[in-house]
């Protein structure tokens, strides 16, 4: 037996290697009594709050869809509003065929899906910033492709011509549902997706893709799903978008200020985590509120804040959390055991490996 079979086989005895559990359980039970209470806003909220409310979701499940790409699988795009796009423009096309704007929604997501397969072939040899010029191009491109079609609106965009016949109370509040369900949905994609085989793979893409590939893994097609699994919730926000607004304008739903708000958000947030988008979504819709009124300095300061994030707190402010308070909501990781001490150790696999300071897990 040659001395790395030997140092192989004392390994495997030695330790084990098991999911992380930290806090599931009692992350699962707060997520869905936070899920309850959001829920029952229309009851107790006017119309102006869920309108920011549904932004809100918009924006929360664009930013997870952007840190899954640049977070795990190393893909800076700025042209995700692409798929925002091509989300609303789903249901303008189909709300025309007579489909209702609700049943249109999940259909415009598989569709942006099935979208991405071509996108991702014209864009998947391309890396670091010539993926991201590549993606505003191809964004740019089919911006410029709907434009030439006067039966959905051309350059003007049109309304969505057959709406419930609802008030507008009980219209609000069904949107507002459907943009809690997309953004539930959306994160518990990412959750499920990042404790899979494949978010193994992503996770040592992020730490380090030489040795990814070295060990086997199959960076291309993970890349490709993610950016298939990007387009489908993109798509799901643009086509939120579309049913909020009632109204699709080339102009508002391609524009690149959706990459730089979803971007902004993951920035502040933490990158590569599933709590980052959280609270920066949460952090920016009070910076977006609170600032508004004060027209070009709104923009300043939100510049201002991203820069001041990525020069003292580079991993965000969920890593500030997480490095003083040892906090991790939504472990997706694994845990390397001594069985012989009963302790966790974290040995460098770089997938979120839990370590014990002080008797707690970080």
């Amino acid at each position: 037996m040659t001395a790395v079979a030997e140092t192989t086989a004392r390994s495997a005895e030695k330790y084990r290697v098991t999911r992380s559990r930290r806090n599931v359980a009692w992350t699962g039970l707060g997520a869905l009594v936070v899920v309850v209470v959001l829920a029952l806003f229309p009851y107790v909220v006017g119309a102006g709050t869920e309108t920011i409310m549904v932004q809100a979701f918009i924006i929360l499940t664009l930013a997870s869809m952007w840190n899954l790409l640049a977070g795990y699988a190393g893909l800076v795009s700025v042209g995700q509003q692409a798929f925002v796009g091509l989300g609303a423009y789903f249901v303008l096309v189909l709300n025309i065929h007579n489909f209702s704007m609700f049943s249109a929604l999940p259909v415009a997501a598989v569709g942006c899906g099935i979208a991405a397969f071509p996108l991702w072939w014209l864009v998947s040899r391309l890396r670091s910033g010539y993926f991201a010029i590549a993606t505003w191009v191809l964004a740019t491109t089919v911006l410029l492709i709907i434009e030439k079609f006067p039966s959905i609106g051309g350059g003007t965009g049109m309304s969505l011509p057959h709406t419930p016949n609802l008030g507008s109370a009980v219209l609000e509040a069904y949107t507002y549902w459907i943009g809690l369900a997309v953004t539930v949905l959306a994160l518990l994609a990412v959750y499920l997706l990042l404790r899979s085989r494949l978010g193994l793979v992503l996770t040592a893409v992020r730490d380090d893709e030489v040795a990814a590939r070295s060990s086997g893994a199959r960076v291309g097609l993970a890349r490709m799903l993610v950016f298939v699994v990007a387009g489908v919730g993109c798509g799901a926000a643009g086509a939120l978008l579309a049913v909020s607004q009632l109204i699709v304008q080339p102009s508002a739903v391609f524009s690149v200020q959706w990459t730089a708000e979803m971007a902004f958000a993951v920035i502040i947030g933490g990158l590569g985590t599933i709590e980052g988008p959280i609270l920066g979504t949460i952090v920016y819709m009070i910076l977006q509120q609170t600032l508004a009124s004060y027209n070009v300095w709104y923009l300043i300061i939100l510049g201002l804040v991203a820069m001041a994030i990525a020069i003292f707190a580079r991993r965000g402010l969920w890593g500030l959390i997480d490095e003083h308070l040892h906090v991790r909501l939504f472990p997706v990781g694994y845990w390397l055991w001594d069985p012989g001490s009963g302790r966790s150790r974290g040995l460098g696999l770089g997938l979120g490996l839990g370590r014990r300071r002080g008797g707690r897990h970080r």
